[in-house]
Parts: structure tokens; sequence; C-alpha cells
């Protein structure tokens, strides 16, 4: 049993209404981001500007009803940390002067203004007072915040009330207390937390709209019929609490804040007369219910294939909202995108209502189509696309728009059954594990063999952190305390279960063939990701064949370029027949790829004049329709840089001079298809119909938000002296059985593609 906290009381005492967008002051601009906060000083905050992202922007202070700016002169980093605070950010990660983000208009409020970077507000910082400046516009301040919110800041487009909230907590209460009842807890009481404790409701005008409400908000897609003549049998036998009546919910609401509701007054003896506590039992969603063992589920999906998922996100039940379309998935406009329509996303999936109807690619970017723009959902619809919504163009919304959620999950307890010991801080440290039953239980340790990556994704996940960073299988640096036994090993996961519990490992025996505290497993976690995605219209239009004399080949034969068979050509006479294209690698994540080793271990390549950070990035092969390969000389090390960036990021990595390897997000690394390495070695490869694949990261040595991305495939036709590639897409772009007809591909009988 747990409260499910979705509202926050803020510290500043009122609370603005934020219509989901439809803030503006004068004539509306999409330009510019809802007021964040109401400060003590009666000061709105908010950003503005454009091209920007969400969490950054030209700072603008509402004063005296009047919208302003900040001059940029002796503006500094601390100054924008106490601003980012302000907005309701952790803090900041730069700033920007010269109008950045364009000229503000109005008020210039503040200029020289000097702060240490721990005030509370901006009003305890110097400047040369309100009002008081010799700056224009073109002076005008920004700031870059972190990602990531104040504990309790609600962000603007979640749905708040101008009063204080009246319920701020729900729960249900099991009937029959705990036990050995399994979580989440779906059927019981329902109860509200009140300033004098927790209360039950009064069951009096009760409906199935007041039910599905309360279930949303716990995580659970739908609600289902209830026993009631055992809980009015049970009610006759306790004393109950009653604080509120006269529930009336739509069922739309994602909050039961929302609805109508009246609470009992402090002098009102009789309460809930003739009435008894409101009862509600929720049906789990499909994940949910495989995770608790349940076969059956009354609330059932509709047969065929899934339309929405969600792609990017930190945490189960969150991410960048895709959808299915003639086959092909594509991501949403954030274009009126507000609590209604994520919350349809939300249900869709199996979860309760939405927490946050994101805008502004806060779940990173997507590639490819766009498929829908100005949803408008009532939210009663079964799915996404019941919902009216515009026919989408190319001018109407880029990817920096795509819409994304945070949904009300079930409260599983996983978290509990896990913990890091020994790091530096909350995100890293040896994986303890929880074992026994109640009354026994201990706290073990994981064995490190074979732990990588997509083990730690598991356990970062099962305790909230996000991402996993690293998978460490040698912890020896960090202390373990008192907690020594090996209690788990064979650990071995897919990267998609909800606690270790789930993944594969040793039930019976412990096998560990490293003993000892030192080779146990670790994590470091992050709340952000890198994700990797390869260009397919590029490959497509750029592959060919060179006919390659060997005496041009030495560099390549020294970096393993080529098939084994070179090694017994005659040197430097002959060739090889390479398949060349253009490879070019796009993070659309929220955070840099860097490769996992340091520079101590980069290894230079004389031939190519620059260090190598990766012996295995990209996997270039040649299939049958079987699967099997049948091409092995292709690019065997690379060095990652910036090669080019969106028109708002700026280069950070570059090969040359030793410097810095990795792709920043927003950017791209092509390797283009004249360079040394840059083919498949198919010289010994029959005329047919094949498969081109090319594989980012394919051991997972490097943490991405999404791997289900990370390969690509074309159909392609060798008649021995030509080739024809076509049909290149993304992995996971395809609908199942787009895919299955890209498998069961007969392959080309002449050159003549349809």
């Amino acid at each position: 049993m747990r409260a499910v906290s979705v509202w926050y009381c803020c510290p500043w005492g009122l609370l603005l209404l934020h219509c989901l967008c439809s803030f503006s002051v004068g004539s509306p601009s999409p330009s510019i981001s809802p007021e964040k906060k109401v400060g003590s000083q009666g000061l709105r905050f908010r950003l503005a500007g454009f091209p920007r992202k969400p969490y950054e922007g030209r700072v603008e202070i509402q004063r005296a009803g009047e919208w302003g700016t900040i001059c940029d002169d002796d503006f500094t980093l601390q100054a924008a940390h106490v601003l980012c605070r302000e907005l309701g950010f952790t803090e900041a990660i730069g700033w920007t002067h010269s109008a950045k983000y364009g000229p503000g208009t109005g008020r210039i409020w503040l200029d020289n203004l000097s702060c240490r970077g721990t005030e509370g507000s901006v009003t305890e910082c110097a400047s040369r007072g309100w009002g008081n400046s010799d700056c224009t516009h073109d002076e005008d301040a920004g700031v870059i915040c972190k990602d990531q919110r104040l504990p309790g800041f609600s962000d603007s487009n979640v749905i708040e009330v101008e009063h204080q909230l009246q319920v701020e907590e729900v729960r249900l209460r099991p009937a029959v207390e705990w036990g050995r009842r399994p979580l989440p807890v779906t059927e019981g009481l329902v109860e509200v937390r009140l300033p004098e404790g927790w209360s039950q409701v009064c069951d009096k005008g009760w409906s199935v709209h007041n039910s599905h409400v309360v279930c949303g908000m716990l995580g659970f897609p739908g609600e289902k019929r209830v026993n009631m003549a055992f809980y009015r049998m049970l009610a006759q036998k306790k004393q109950h609490s009653f604080g509120l009546h006269s529930v009336a919910c739509v069922g739309t609401e994602a909050h039961l804040s929302l609805c109508s509701l009246e609470f009992y007054r402090a002098n009102d003896t009789t309460r809930c007369s003739g009435g008894n506590p409101a009862v509600v039992s929720c049906v789990l969603g499909p994940l949910y219910a495989t995770f608790t063992g349940q076969k059956k589920q009354q609330h059932s999906k509709p047969q065929g294939e899934v339309r929405v998922r969600l792609k990017g996100g930190a945490h189960q039940g969150e991410g960048r909202v895709e959808v299915l379309k003639a086959g092909t998935w594509g991501t949403v406009c954030d274009r009126k995108w507000d609590l209604q329509a994520a919350s349809v996303v939300c249900r869709e999936l199996g979860f309760g209502t939405a927490r946050e109807a994101l805008s502004g690619a806060r779940m990173g970017q997507g590639m490819g189509a766009i498929h829908l723009s100005e949803v408008r959902c009532s939210g009663q619809e079964p799915s996404l696309w019941r919902c009216p919504s515009k026919n989408i163009t190319a001018e109407d919304c880029s990817h920096s728009q795509d819409a994304g959620v945070r949904c009300n999950l079930p409260y599983t307890g996983v978290e509990t059954k896990i913990r890091l010991s020994g790091g530096r801080s909350r995100y890293e440290g040896r994986v303890e594990v929880q074992i026994g039953v109640p009354g026994h239980l201990r706290w073990g340790l994981i064995c490190g063999d074979d732990w990588g990556t997509l083990e730690a994704m598991v356990a970062c996940r099962q305790l909230g952190l996000g991402y996993a960073n690293h998978g460490l299988q040698e912890t020896w640096y960090w202390d373990s305390g008192n907690v020594t036994e090996v209690v788990m090993s064979g650990v071995r996961c897919t990267g998609s279960e909800l606690s270790l519990n789930q993944c594969a490992h040793h039930s019976g025996h412990i096998t560990c063939k490293k003993t000892g505290t030192r080779f146990t497993a670790g994590v470091i976690c992050s709340e952000t990701a890198s994700d990797l995605l390869l260009h397919p219209a590029l490959v497509q239009e750029t592959a060919y064949i060179e006919d390659r004399p060997l005496h041009m080949l030495y560099c390549a034969a020294e970096e393993n370029c080529l098939a084994s068979s070179a090694r017994s050509a005659n040197w430097p006479y002959g060739h090889r027949r390479l398949l060349r294209f253009s490879s070019q690698i796009h993070n659309l994540g929220r955070a840099d790829f860097r490769p996992k080793a340091g520079r101590h271990s980069w290894v230079w390549h004389e031939c190519h004049g620059h260090y190598h950070s990766m012996d295995i990035f990209t996997h270039y092969d040649i299939l049958t329709p079987n699967g099997t390969k049948v091409a092995e000389g292709h690019k065997a090390s690379f060095c990652l840089e910036d090669t080019e960036c969106q028109e708002d990021v700026s280069k950070r990595y570059e090969c040359a001079n030793f410097g810095e390897q990795g792709i920043t997000v927003g950017c791209w690394d092509l390797y283009r298809h004249d360079i040394d390495c840059q083919w498949i070695d198919i010289t010994d490869v029959k005329p047919g119909n094949y498969i081109l694949q090319v594989v980012i990261n394919p051991n997972f040595e490097v943490a991405e938000s999404d791997f289900t991305n990370n390969a690509m495939k074309c159909n392609c036709k060798y008649d021995g002296h030509r080739i024809w590639v076509h049909n290149c897409h993304i992995g996971d772009a395809f609908s199942e059985e787009a895919n299955r007809r890209f498998e069961r591909y007969p392959g080309q009988t002449s050159n003549q593609i349809v």
C-alpha cells in the first residue's frame, strides 16, 4: 500500500493556474514558455526566445504587471544558478549574452546583476536597481538550465488550481490488512490524506467515473466491479473516519482534486449516514500483470498490433510518444498537446493517467516522419488515433517539438529490494539485493561475472535512478561495509525487465569464477543518456562498388579492414571488390555519447594520423535472407567526432590533435564513402539477394536510452558487377507486419526496384 502524491504544495503560497500553454500577455507567442513561479517578492519568471529547448532561453521577469529582461553586463554563471532555481530547475549549466535567443521587448529590469550563486531569490543579488539600466535589448541575457526539476516543482503543463489543493494524496487500503498480500494493491478502501490524517470517502453517489479517476491516479488503466456485499459486511464490524463526500467526477480528470467534492466540517456529528466507505478495484496493465504472475485480465486490450509506444524515457511509463501509421513509426507534434491527450496514451499503454504532458522534445528528438499534430482528446478515447488531429506537412513541425508523456505507475515496491553502497553519490555503488522471506530477510551482493550494461540498466531502473552509465564487474574501490555474502550470480538481462529478479540468474546455487567482494557487480547511474541512430537514406543514396588495387590497401590491411582471403592475395597486384557507402550517425538522446575507454588506452593509427577510441563501434555486414554472414572485411576501429551539428548546437569533439572524442547531442559523426575502411569487402561474395546490415554500439559498451534503434537494414541485389541497395530503414522503424514482409522478401529478379 502506497500513497501516490501527484500534487505539490508550493512554498511560495499562491499557485498559478497553468492552462496548458494558454497563458499569454498581450498577443500569444509560441516561443514563450508559461510562467514558472511566483516569487516571494511578487515576481514571475519565464524563459522566452527562439530557437531553444524547454530548459533554456532569454530570462524574462514580470514585476508590477510588466514583463522585462535582464542585461548581460557583469552576468555570470552564479546569477544563472539563482535564476534557474527561480524557474524550477536544479542548477544552471551555462548562460548566454548578446540576445542569443532574440531581443526581448519592454523594460530591462536588471543590469550589472551580481550573485554569489547561493541566494534564495534574485532579489537578494546586487544590481543597479529595478528598471535602472543603460542597455538595449541586443544585450539581453539568457540561461541554460540543467534539465532536472527541483523536488516539488510542477512543470508548466501539469494542471494546477488557484486555491489550496484539497486532496494531495490518495491510496487504496486493503480490506484484509497486509499479511502477504502482493504488490501492487489493486483493490481496497479509498483513503485521502487530510491535515488530520488519512480518512475514508463516503460512497453515497459514488460512480464508476470516480473509480476510473482514482485508478488512473494510482497507475492503473481501468477499473472493474467490486463485491460490495463483502465490504458492507466488513463495514459493520469496523469504525471509520470519513473526511470526504459527494464526489462527482466526469471520468476524464487527471486527479481527484479536479472533481466536484465536499469535505465534512469539523463539527459534523453524523458522517455518511446510511453509507459506507468507497471501495475501488483496479485492473493491472499487461506489463504489471506479467510482473505479478497474473494471466487473465478483464480489461484486455483490443486484439491487433500496438499503434503507440514510448521511446527515450529514463523511467518506466515515460518517453517520447511515437505512433504507427501506414506501417511506419513516427512522432507527434507538441502543438496543443495536453494532459487529456497524454492520459489517453498512458491508458492505451496499460498505465494510469498522465502526470505530465511534455513538449519541446523533452524526451529526445525522434527521426523520420511526424505523423500527428494538434491532437485534441476529451480523455475518454480508447486510443490516440480516435482523437481529432491535423494532417501535418513538413513545414508544420520539427522534431524539436516532439511530444512526450510521464504516466502514473502502480507501486510495486521493487526499489525496496535493491540498494547501492560505497559510492560517492546515490547514483553509484556496489549493488546489493534483498533475498529471503518476511522475518528472514538479508542483503547480499551480486557476482560480477558477465555483468554488463544491460544488467546495469535494469538495476538503475529498479532503483529509480534512470539509465546506467556503466556496469562494473569489479568494485574493490567501494567499501562493502558488513555485507560480504554473494547471493546472486549468472545474471543475464534483456534490458526491459522491471527488476533483477525478472532476469535469468542462477536460482539453486551460486557460481562465481572470481570470488570475493572485490569482484561483485556495481553500477553508475544517470538521469540522461545518449541515443544513436544511423541515417538510412544516406546509406541507400551513396552505396556503390569499387574495385580497389591492392597497392592502395596496405593501410586498410594493417587495420584488418579486408576479408581474410586478402592475406593470400598476390600483393601488390590485383584488387579487392568493396561495397562503399556513407555512414551518418546522429545522437538524438539527452547526453553526449562518449567512448568507454579513457584517453590513456586510445590506440594511435599511423596510417590515418589520429587516435581510435573504440575498436567495436559499428558492425557492417552482408547477410543472406536467413541471417548467415557472407562478408567479413569492414571498418574495424573508429574515431568519434562532431562532423556537423544542428543550427543551435556547437561542436565539442574532434579527432585531430589528440582531441576529446564523442558525439554531442544534436550532432552527427559522418564517415564518408570515400574514406579508408568505410566499406564491406565483398570480393568473395557470390551474386544473389542479400541484406545489408549496420549495427551501432553492437556490444552495448556505452549506455544508450534505446538500443532497439541501433540496427539499420537494407535489401540489396548483387549481380556480380553492380549492386542495388533499397528499402533501407532503422530496425524498429517498421511495424511488425512490415518487418515480416522485409524478412520474407524474395529478392530482385532485375534491377527494377518497385
